[in-house]
């Protein structure tokens, strides 16, 4: 499987850091031999500049590890002592990437020469947790065959809630297998919008809704505004949905017709009653709340899915601002350039719309549409440290690419 660090691909800038992660990332082992030989340094500092972080804060071995290249992994480690545990950017080691990357030698590999199983990134999240909350099965299973602890939990839930959260139904199903522990977890505990309830009103999660329910998740906790799940997929009029849920769910006292199809009916007209204006702003603020605790928290892909509950309840500049840059963070550029547009159509004047289309064009390699964005920023916050630097990254870009 592809892994998602594809962002630690740098573009050439003719240095000889950014040529050494290059070839690291791209598992030219052969390339990366020649770099290290041409550097023309000593023992000690060609150690030195091989071990050293870049300027994003990215090392070889980490570059080498996200996307499973062994025979990188191996050389880097056993040539220069390159440490696996080695924290880079967002806390994330090179074990930790290397589960991500879906190829079980490299994390084999390092688990047998000194992987920290117990180390954590910012997020909470130890190894496992990166395996399971990106749908590596065999990474999974290979980790879990190893005797790692299957309901791991460092503050900020265990590697069922990351899979149940990013809707990796297939490892959920093996952390499941191996006995994980579902109880709160899968309800997400401390959370405003469950998982089973986040599955149940955007669609297109039916086999996540299974496992969650077989994991345990409770479906008759409503949310802020009395819905219960159930509710949710009938009001989309998904049955399949309806017939999973509505075995675990307890009869709701105003639906007197307690069958699937009464739920439907039931669903439909509750759905067509207006909100007054005081409960479409106490919905939203709740959801703002609850998706700002999960940006911060770095959990990027749940944060948009509930920003878009909060836009469903009305539409706000500061939504479509917050969502941009959760699309940015998880890789969707098309996405954060369509919500940077939107904030920017509702307030033209506000630096940080532009900064966002700005960012968002970097993304998709749009140089040009990126300065013009970016310059509309500056103009408005001329004293931003973060629009100059991205401004003159911009340029950077457009610069090689034109020549």
């Amino acid at each position: 499987m592809a892994a998602p660090f594809v962002y630690l691909r740098p573009t050439d800038d003719g240095t000889s850091a950014t040529a050494l992660r290059r070839a690291a990332f791209d598992g030219n082992l052969g390339r990366l031999k020649d770099i290290i030989k041409d550097l023309g340094f000593g023992k000690r500092k060609t150690r030195n500049a091989v071990l050293a972080f870049d300027k994003d804060g990215i090392g070889l071995l980490l570059a080498a590890a996200c996307q499973g290249h062994l025979n990188v992994c191996k050389y880097l480690v056993e040539e220069f002592g390159a440490d696996m545990n080695a924290a880079a950017v967002g806390g994330v080691t090179p074990f930790m990437a290397s589960a991500e990357s879906g190829d079980v030698p490299t994390v084999e590999y390092f688990l047998d020469h000194g992987g920290d199983i117990t180390k954590v990134d910012d997020k909470g999240c130890a190894v496992l947790h990166h395996a399971a909350g990106t749908g590596c099965c065999k990474v999974t299973e290979f980790l879990l065959s190893k005797g790692v602890p299957v309901d791991m939990d460092c503050g900020r839930g265990t590697p069922l809630f990351h899979a149940a959260n990013n809707g990796k139904d297939k490892t959920l199903k093996i952390l499941l297998d191996h006995h994980a522990d579902a109880g709160a977890d899968v309800n997400g505990k401390g959370t405003i919008v469950s998982p089973l309830m986040l599955a149940a009103s955007q669609g297109g999660y039916t086999s996540f809704i299974k496992f969650l329910l077989k994991a345990g998740a409770n479906p008759n906790v409503p949310d802020d505004l009395g819905w219960l799940p159930i509710e949710y997929a009938a009001s989309r009029d998904c049955r399949e949905e309806v017939e999973m849920l509505f075995p675990f769910t307890s009869p709701i006292p105003n639906v007197l017709n307690w069958s699937v199809d009464g739920i439907i009916s039931h669903a439909k007209v509750k759905d067509k009653r207006p909100m007054d204006q005081n409960q479409k702003d106490s919905r939203k603020s709740i959801l703002k709340a609850q998706a700002d605790l999960a940006f911060r928290q770095k959990m990027y892909d749940c944060a948009a899915k509930v920003y878009s509950l909060a836009i469903d309840h009305g539409p706000t500049a500061v939504l479509y601002a917050n969502r941009s840059i959760c699309r940015l963070l998880t890789g969707d550029g098309e996405g954060a350039l369509s919500d940077a547009h939107r904030c920017r159509m509702m307030r033209p004047k506000w630096a940080k719309a532009c900064y966002r289309q700005g960012v968002a064009h970097i993304l998709l390699k749009e140089y040009k549409h990126a300065c013009d964005a970016l310059m509309d920023a500056q103009k408005m916050d001329p004293e931003s440290f973060e629009i100059e630097r991205e401004l003159r990254k911009a340029r950077e870009f457009m610069g090689k690419t034109s020549r």
